[in-house]
């Protein structure tokens, strides 16, 4: 008989491809899947629309949205500002944890209950309590995937409302469950040291061979492109070393271009960084809206540089290894990173597809950048090697074994 597993996430899946490869992939050992999410914008309500078509598992959205479920929608924000307001005076008891991590925590604790699985699965920390309650309620198992390390996303200041939160949610659910993976070495090795008594496996955040033919690469005659995503364009990642760069070389033939959901305030902000470099000639910077994850691969190739210009702005942040990175290997780009701890270990252990810039060190960046334009054949050459790493390693492929070996474990415990 077929096991039942259930996939938790406070967010939706177009905004969690890690959610979506590990959906896929248990369908396809012969699992029967259900994914339990909610709404978190427009944007990836209209990719879901897309996604969830095409896919064999089951999606159940909770916790109504501003369009069509209105009443719903606004209550769960209403009460999760109360909360927030009440754990400043009251602390994290009697639930008010739950209820201050995630607009619909509570929803998805009870669809979650009610319904059935053999192993549950808890994508985001709101999502945790959901998946160790319905274990419980089910007499099931559960685990947790920690794409980050949570308690720092925000702050490294142990007093941080947002650090106390994280931390007391962590230290209170942890141990009830039955497997705990991350997404980088330095994240398990981290958390292991908060938790001796656990293990925490490490699944990379790569994605599935691109089999299809990429795009013919740079060569003298045209701009060296460069490439940078997210879901959300913002000014904490790392783009002002980009533009500072950019205006020291600004005689070079360049083109940035830049995908995600871009607000009107983010733009206004870069439009005002851009001119406070005072450009002779303003640079080539292209803007892409957000495109489906499974076209994500293909977009890259198009490019010839991916930049990962993480400015280790927290702890998390200097020890997590982003999904960009990965997906420049499968697109065969060659990567130019800032020397994160966790981004400088990953390019010394996988040598010879990019390069390493000093972080907030435009010229540091520049300079490699110079480098590619006056050297095209070492351009080309790190790019080969990006493509072969993908093939040989770092693939979905190859870290989807890894995680159905844990899940094979557990579940037939």
């Amino acid at each position: 008989m077929s096991r039942n597993i259930v996939l938790i996430t406070s967010g939706q899946p177009s905004l969690n491809p890690r959610l979506v490869k590990e959906a896929d992939a248990l369908i396809e050992a012969g699992y029967n899947v259900t994914v339990i999410y909610q709404y978190w914008n427009n944007w990836a309500t209209n990719l879901d629309e897309k996604l969830l078509p095409q896919k064999k598992w089951k999606a159940i959205r909770i916790g109504g949205d501003p369009l069509k479920e209105k009443v719903t929608y606004w209550r769960t924000r209403v009460i999760l500002k109360i909360a927030q307001k009440l754990i400043k005076s009251l602390g994290f008891n009697n639930n008010l944890a739950e209820l201050a991590i995630g607009r619909c925590t509570f929803q998805l604790v009870k669809k979650a209950k009610h319904t059935p699985g053999d192993l549950y699965i808890a994508h985001n920390l709101a999502a945790l309590p959901a998946a160790v309650l319905a274990a419980k309620h089910n007499n099931a198992k559960c685990g947790f995937d920690a794409e980050d390390l949570h308690r720092y996303e925000m702050s490294d200041d142990n007093l941080n409302d947002d650090v106390r939160l994280k931390k007391y949610l962590e230290e209170k659910y942890f141990p009830q469950v039955n497997y705990l993976t991350t997404s980088s070495p330095e994240i398990a090795k981290k958390y292991e040291s908060f938790f001796p008594s656990l293990t925490f496996n490490t699944v990379l955040n790569v994605f599935p061979k691109n089999d299809t033919e990429l795009i013919t690469r740079n060569n003298n005659n045209e701009p060296l492109k460069l490439f940078w995503f997210s879901q959300n364009v913002g000014l904490s990642r790392g783009l002002q070393d980009v533009f500072g760069a950019l205006k020291i070389i600004e005689n070079e033939k360049i083109e940035f271009h830049i995908l995600g959901y871009l607000s009107k305030q983010v733009k206004t902000e870069l439009d005002q960084i851009i001119q406070h470099l005072n450009f002779n000639q303003l640079p080539k910077i292209i803007f892409h809206p957000p495109i489906e994850s499974t076209e994500l691969t293909r977009f890259a190739s198009k490019f010839d540089i991916g930049l990962a210009t993480e400015p280790g702005f927290s702890i998390n942040n200097d020890i997590a290894l982003s999904n960009k990175i990965f997906t420049y290997t499968q697109a065969g780009l060659a990567i130019v990173a800032s020397d994160t701890t966790a981004q400088k270990q990953f390019m010394e252990a996988f040598p010879n597809m990019g390069a390493i810039y000093e972080k907030k060190n435009s010229a540091s960046l520049a300079s490699i950048l110079k480098n590619y334009i006056e050297h095209i054949d070492l351009l080309v050459q790190h790019q080969a090697q990006s493509e072969l790493y993908a093939k040989e390693k770092l693939n979905w492929e190859t870290e989807k074994e890894k995680f159905l070996s844990i899940i094979q474990q557990i579940i037939n415990s």
